[in-house]
């Protein structure tokens, strides 16, 4: 089993059974419900947007719409699409000039900076449309050479779940799978996914399962979403700590007549969750808390009974140690302190005012 190149590695994730979660949060599983993750954040580089990125190069080659040497990939971010861009214009030669709000993890830049893309920081309070602009003015800049995928409007965002990720999972659960739980960034993971299962004719896809279920999860502080499903927004409306979800608009990707169920969750209760997933030995994200938080709410329904729930792992949690999530722990590594050791070894030498310490 030997790929040619990091791309190749893309898609396939598996899935891990949660029903220890739903335990720990008091739900019945003695009526069937079933809670599964996919691990998005298994991909080559740990995020459900290896996918994403592979796509819109992938597409864009595809078209004649951008030349290795030549082409200049310019795109907003707020982290873990640009890294799939980064590492596969590394891969096919383009130069990679990314564009993030300055509120995202240092982790982030220093992955995005490693694999050789340039990273051009905007306002935190301006969110993904302010990188947005920023990113359009750097094309603009590049005479024609500079290129925008283009991830919250290209259609190439969704087709990759309607050709992968949704097949994956309605093979994976025998086709058992009834209510999809997804995060909100680009909206493409869960408009591809629910179009393959629910069906569209417009791309080809027969219709799977007619009473499937798709939920999408934003911040509970900035439920941009539910307003646009005509839903009431709950508390203060503003800046969020879910790195990966909420941009701060609506993107033209998702398809908001495919969605059954808007999900606010506030940032504090996806940090809990991310710490439990951890504690599970699942090292993941914030917005994965947030997803799996929102999962446990939709399994507790009594409508859920008997119903096969997956929710979306969207990235794995290294790249968020110094997010306000890890704040504690990390103040505690810091602070640890190196022990004596024992006979014959003389610490004196190490250190300590005596021989044992």
């Amino acid at each position: 089993n030997i790929v040619s190149r990091p791309s190749d590695l893309v898609g396939n994730t598996p899935l891990i059974d949660l029903t220890d979660i739903l335990e720990n949060h008091g739900v019945d599983t003695s009526n069937g419900v079933k809670l599964v993750g996919k691990l998005e954040s298994l991909g080559p580089c740990s995020s459900v947007k290896d996918r994403l990125g592979r796509s819109l190069i992938d597409e864009a080659e595809k078209k004649g719409l951008i030349t290795p040497g030549k082409t200049v990939l310019v795109e907003p971010t707020s982290g873990n699409t640009g890294i799939a861009l980064a590492f596969i214009a590394r891969e096919r030669g383009y130069k990679c000039i990314l564009t993030m709000p300055e509120s995202m993890s240092i982790e982030r830049r220093i992955m995005l900076m490693s694999l050789g893309a340039e990273v051009v920081l905007t306002p935190k309070e301006t969110a993904v449309p302010g990188a947005l602009a920023k990113a359009q003015e750097i094309v603009d800049s590049l005479n024609g050479d500079g290129f925008m995928l283009q991830q919250f409007e290209n259609p190439a965002n969704p087709k990759v779940h309607r050709e992968t990720t949704g097949p994956e999972i309605w093979k994976d659960t025998d086709g058992l799978v009834d209510i999809l739980v997804s995060g909100c960034g680009t909206g493409g993971t869960i408009t591809g996914i629910t179009q393959y299962i629910k069906g569209s004719p417009e791309h080809g896809c027969e219709t799977l399962k007619p009473e499937f279920k798709a939920v999408a999860v934003e911040p509970m502080e900035q439920m941009l979403i539910t307003e646009a499903k005509g839903g009431e927004k709950i508390g203060p409306q503003g800046p969020h700590r879910i790195q990966g979800m909420g941009p701060g608009m609506v993107p033209k990707v998702l398809d908001l007549d495919l969605i059954d169920e808007v999900i606010g969750v506030h940032s504090d209760s996806a940090t809990e969750m991310s710490h439990e997933l951890w504690m599970k030995g699942l090292p993941v994200g914030i917005s994965s808390g947030a997803i799996v938080h929102a999962a446990v709410d939709v399994c507790k329904k009594p409508e859920s009974a008997g119903k096969f729930v997956v929710a979306i792992i969207p990235s794995f949690g290294e790249r968020y140690f110094t997010h306000p999530m890890f704040a504690e722990v990390k103040e505690r590594a810091e602070n640890l302190q190196k022990q004596p050791l024992p006979e014959p070894w003389d610490n004196k030498e190490y250190g300590f005012t005596t021989s044992r310490g």
